[in-house]
């Protein structure tokens, strides 16, 4: 354990460095602050407690930015070392890859949670001024941080997949953003035009529910949306919610960490130094 902090507190310092520690936190606190203050004026029209408009905005935020972010601190771990040739230097070092991966891990962990906390604080903090300590929900609040480091740690797997397998930093960028952009943005459409053409067949019956939930950035919407948004959003997403249940997506996106974390050691031990 004292070389995987070793190790996780030289990614603190490089992340510092680098300043991708004050981009995640002011990320996360920026848009937090300005969903949580454009979401408080349509709250007496709607009928909808301050906080339940609020975690439904920063849900719909943090499935495009978490990954993003995810993504960002990753995708350089592994290949920005080759580049460097520190990488030859950390492997002659009497560690394990398994080891060195999982303090780029934690370390990598402790910076999205930092900006993930900061973010759902200052949200806190305005409703706290706005409408007193009651209006605050906290289980929802803590959901809604703890899927999100879910949702993060899956993203922070794969970009060291890419990094490990993709060796030049430019190539592993582009990478990165080619699998966000499937990942939050082309998979979610391409279902709703499998959907659309099904017109309520066996692939929305059937298919469509636990494909959707396969998808971690799909598994956290639907674990942190409320059940009336969910309700309102699509006919077909509100069926996927009842289909799969909790434990379906929460199983999803508890699984997912792991086996992006074990894609990467594969990918990693490959690596030659």
């Amino acid at each position: 354990m004292t070389s995987i902090f070793s190790i996780a507190r030289l990614e603190l310092l490089i992340a510092r460095r680098n300043l991708w520690v004050a981009t995640a936190i002011l990320l996360m606190a920026m848009f937090n602050v300005v969903l949580t203050v454009a979401g408080n004026a349509p709250t007496g029209e709607l009928g909808a407690s301050p906080m339940t408009i609020a975690i439904t905005s920063i849900t719909t935020l943090s499935v495009y930015l978490v990954p993003l972010i995810g993504l960002l601190l990753s995708f350089d771990a592994i290949s920005g070392e080759a580049e460097r040739g520190t990488l030859t230097l950390e492997l002659s070092y009497p560690l394990s890859r398994a080891e060195i991966l999982l303090g780029k891990f934690i370390a990598h962990m402790v910076v999205l949670g930092v900006a993930i906390a900061i973010g759902l604080a200052l949200t806190t903090a305005i409703i706290v001024s706005r409408h007193g300590t009651g209006a605050v929900e906290w289980g929802p609040l803590a959901a809604l941080y703890f899927t999100s480091l879910a949702l993060g740690a899956t993203f922070l797997g794969l970009g060291y997949t890419i990094s490990s397998l993709v060796r030049q930093t430019g190539a592993a960028s582009g990478v990165a953003i080619a699998l966000w952009l499937i990942a939050v943005v082309l998979y979610d459409l391409g279902l709703l035009g499998a959907l659309v053409t099904d017109a309520g067949g066996t692939f929305s019956k059937t298919i469509f529910p636990y494909a959707l939930v396969a998808n971690p950035a799909d598994a956290f919407r639907l674990l942190n949306m409320p059940d009336q948004s969910v309700n309102m959003l699509a006919s077909g997403l509100g069926a996927a919610s009842s289909v799969t249940g909790f434990f379906g997506q929460l199983t999803s996106l508890l699984l997912w960490p792991i086996a992006a974390l074990l894609f990467a050691l594969l990918a990693f031990r490959k690596v030659e130094p």
